[in-house]
């Protein structure tokens, strides 16, 4: 069977060479070289030729160097030195500026987004285009200082100028750009979504899309996300809370209301006291300062926040807990793990009924002493920029 696939292939290229008008050029052009290293033998034989291997010299260093090794004399050697060194001028011109082409159009369609990404493992998605967007990009690398730009790949369909505006700057230069519409499964297997770490899902206003069609492109990327790459950490954006519960149906890692935040900010700014004045000081826009969230050492888990609490010997102030945090799907690994410990599959269903209820990254702030540590919490700090480095608990 091998043998007789082996040959029907081969019949099949030989006829594909047949009738390939290509393949007739070819031959035509090969054989007018060896009519004309004929030629130029018969007519410079003995006179500067002593064998027919000096006219094949001649051919070879007039068609690939582009000079004479050998200086022709009679008038028809000479026309016919001529048309080998113009053949092998233009022949290699067409191949060099092909080659040049290719590699001019491969650095167009990267330039573009275009191209299909390479490998990138453990990469930084993020999704939308507005203006300012370089103000995000800068406090996003401030505000991960282990992330570095080559890590970070921008997906959307914005104008190129906006795109080229970007890269064109030092700091920018390295980062990873794909064209497309980011809830479209072609363009996020473009950017390697299966092998993404995480993905920040910002309100897209690069075309004139209303609030709903925002929010509603939003909610179809993260489920479009979520089953390419179901431990891919999400946290998007939206305007209007009615979509939240769609995002946590898609089990969205973390979702930022920006309206409420707005409102929220307006209304105590109203009061007079200088909140907005402490809220910007909490967000901070580095690693270091304002609300920093950390891990907890795994030898926690199950004790109380008091026993935390006295621990403690950063410089940062504990303030609370941060529970239900990481990935929704390998909290569900994790707990399906603790549960066949005891092969109950009453206890498996109400260990995974638990996961699913909790809600992702739900803070707790100031809890009572006894208060009981459970898995996936992190403990959330507050950090002056003047107290130096923060220390682990």
């Amino acid at each position: 069977m091998p043998k007789k696939s082996f040959f029907r292939n081969t019949k099949r290229n030989l006829l594909f060479l047949l009738k390939n008008p290509f393949t007739y050029i070819v031959v035509a052009f090969i054989s007018l070289m060896i009519v004309l290293i004929d030629v130029v033998w018969r007519y410079e034989a003995g006179i500067t030729m002593e064998h027919y291997g000096d006219s094949v010299w001649n051919f070879l260093i007039a068609f690939v160097a582009g000079y004479y090794d050998i200086c022709v004399v009679t008038p028809v050697g000479r026309l016919c030195s001529f048309v080998i060194l113009l053949s092998g001028i233009l022949l290699f011109s067409t191949i060099t500026g092909k080659i040049a082409s290719i590699f001019m159009e491969i650095q167009m369609k990267k330039d573009k987004g275009l191209k299909q990404l390479k490998n990138l493992k453990g990469h930084f998605l993020i999704c939308g285009y507005r203006d300012g967007f370089e103000r995000i990009l800068d406090t996003v690398l401030r505000s991960n200082p282990d992330i570095a730009p080559d890590m970070i790949v921008l997906i959307n369909d914005t104008v190129p100028e906006n795109i080229e505006q970007i890269k064109s700057q030092m700091r920018f230069k390295d980062i990873q750009y794909v064209s497309g519409d980011y809830s479209e499964e072609e363009t996020l297997n473009r950017a390697l979504i299966k092998d993404a770490a995480r993905v920040l899902i910002i309100a897209d206003r690069s075309k004139n899309y209303s609030q709903m069609e925002m929010d509603s492109r939003t909610v179809l990327a993260a489920l479009t996300m979520k089953n390419l790459n179901p431990k891919l950490y999400v946290a998007a954006e939206l305007y209007d809370s009615k979509f939240q519960k769609h995002l946590e149906m898609a089990h969205c890692d973390e979702i930022i209301l920006t309206s409420d935040y707005e409102y929220s900010l307006l209304a105590t700014a109203s009061s007079g006291m200088g909140y907005s004045n402490v809220i910007r000081e909490l967000i901070g826009d580095d690693a270091e300062s304002g609300i920093l969230i950390e891990d907890i050492p795994t030898s926690f888990v199950g004790k109380t926040y008091g026993e935390l609490r006295s621990s403690i010997t950063s410089h940062g102030v504990l303030i609370g807990l941060l529970q239900n945090t990481g990935n929704f799907y390998l909290r569900r690994r994790d707990a399906l793990r603790e549960a066949q410990k005891n092969p109950d599959v009453k206890k498996i269903v109400g260990n995974l009924q638990k996961v699913k209820s909790l809600k992702s990254n739900d803070p707790v702030l100031a809890p009572d002493d006894d208060f009981v540590i459970l898995p996936h919490t992190k403990a959330i700090f507050v950090k002056g920029k003047k107290n130096g480095s923060v220390e682990s608990v």
